[in-house]
C-alpha cells in the first residue's frame, strides 16, 4: 500500500514538471499548399552618389620647395571717376549764405598711394595649408604675409586692398564644378563699418558671380577651365558734412575767432559708390595654376563718399597676372641701431 502511494506521488510530480506553462501561445500551422514568404533581405547600405565626370575640383598644386609665383600689374586705365556736387551752403546767424567746407575727393588720395604691381608667392606650409607672401613694388614697400587653403581661400592675414586682390586672383570654388556652374568670391569691396556716423545708408546692391564658362582639352591630357568674373557692389547714402564752429569778432581787431559753439548743421548730400570687377582666366586643371588671367576694376564715387569704406583703389585699373620663374628673396628686417 505504501509503495503504491509513493509511486502515485512520484508520477504526479513528474507530470507537473513536464506540463507546459499556462498562457503560452502556440504557432498556428500553415494550411497545406501555401508557400512561405521570402525572408527579408538585409538592409542595403547607403551608397554615395556617383561622381559626375563633367565636374572637377579646381585646386592649387604647390610642390614642396617649388612655390608658385605671379606678378599682378595694375595699370591706371583712366582718371578716377568722381562726380561730386557742391555741398549745401550753411547759413550764419544773420541768415546770409556761407560757403560750405569742401570735401577732398576720395579718388586722388587713394590712387597715389597704390603700388603699380603686387607679387604673390604661394608656397607649401607645414600644416597642409599654403603660405602666401604679398610683395608690393616700390621703395619702402612692406611685405605682407597670409595663409590660404588649397583652393586659395584666405584663412589668416591680409587686409583691405591686398586681401581683395589676393582673393580675386587666387580663390577657387569650394565644390566640384562643371561648365556653366557659378560660385561666389569672398571679397568685401565696400565696408559698412568704415562709413562713420555722418553717413546714412539709403540703398545697397551686390552681385557676386564667378562662372566656369567652358572646359576644353589641352596638351598631354591637360584640361583648360575658362573662368569668367562678374562682381559689382553698390552703396547709396546721405552724407552730412561736419559744420565749422561759428566765429566772433576778436578783441581789438577785425579778425574773427571761434567761440566753440557749433553752427547750424549742413544739409545732407548724396554720397554713392560703385565697384565693378570683370575678368577672365584660363586655369590648368592638371597643373593646378593659371595659364592666363586678366581683368579690370572700375570704382566710381559721387559726393563726399568716405574714403576708408573703399576696399579697392578708386578709378579704372587694368589687371594682368604674369607667371614668374622664381620668387623674390624674403625681405630682410632692418637692424635697429644700437644705443
Amino acid at each position: 500500500m505504501k509503495r503504491s502511494l509513493v509511486g502515485l506521488v512520484v508520477a504526479l510530480s513528474l507530470s507537473a514538471c513536464s506540463e507546459e506553462p499556462r498562457g503560452q501561445l502556440e504557432p498556428i500551422p500553415r494550411p497545406p499548399g501555401l508557400k512561405e514568404p521570402p525572408k527579408p533581405e538585409a538592409a542595403a547600405k547607403p551608397t554615395e552618389p556617383p561622381v559626375d565626370p563633367s565636374k572637377l575640383a579646381l585646386r592649387w598644386k604647390v610642390a614642396e620647395g617649388a612655390p608658385i609665383t605671379y606678378q599682378l600689374t595694375l595699370e591706371l586705365g583712366g582718371a578716377a571717376a568722381s562726380d561730386e556736387p557742391a555741398p549745401a551752403a550753411a547759413k550764419d546767424k544773420k541768415g546770409k549764405g556761407k560757403e560750405a567746407p569742401k570735401e577732398k575727393p576720395a579718388a586722388t588720395t587713394a590712387s597715389t598711394a597704390l603700388p603699380g604691381a603686387f607679387t604673390f608667392v604661394l608656397e607649401q606650409g607645414n600644416s597642409g595649408d599654403y603660405k602666401l607672401r604679398v610683395i608690393p613694388t616700390g621703395k619702402g614697400a612692406v611685405e605682407d604675409l597670409g595663409t590660404v587653403s588649397e583652393r586659395g581661400f584666405v584663412l589668416d592675414g591680409l587686409q583691405g586692398v591686398t586681401r581683395n586682390l589676393a582673393t580675386l586672383v587666387l580663390e577657387l570654388p569650394h565644390p566640384a564644378v562643371g561648365p556653366q556652374d557659378t560660385w561666389q568670391l569672398g571679397t568685401e569691396l565696400l565696408t559698412h563699418g568704415a562709413l562713420g556716423p555722418q553717413f546714412a545708408i539709403v540703398k545697397e546692391g551686390r552681385r557676386n558671380r564667378v562662372k566656369l564658362a567652358s572646359l576644353t582639352p589641352g596638351e598631354d591630357g591637360e584640361q583648360v577651365a575658362r573662368v569668367e568674373y562678374d562682381v559689382i557692389e553698390q552703396l547709396q547714402g546721405k552724407y552730412t558734412p561736419r559744420p565749422k564752429p561759428p566765429t566772433v569778432p576778436a578783441r581789438g581787431g577785425d579778425e574773427e575767432e571761434s567761440d566753440g559753439t557749433p553752427e547750424h548743421s549742413l544739409d545732407p548730400v548724396d554720397a554713392n559708390a560703385e565697384v565693378k570687377i570683370v575678368g577672365v582666366g584660363e586655369f590648368l586643371v592638371k597643373a593646378g595654376r593659371w595659364r592666363t588671367w586678366e581683368g579690370s576694376i572700375s570704382t566710381t564715387t559721387k559726393g563726399p563718399f568716405p574714403v576708408p569704406a573703399l576696399q579697392v583703389p578708386p578709378g579704372t585699373l587694368k589687371l594682368r597676372l604674369t607667371a614668374l620663374e622664381a620668387p623674390p628673396p624674403p625681405a630682410t628686417p632692418t637692424a635697429k641701431p644700437q644705443p
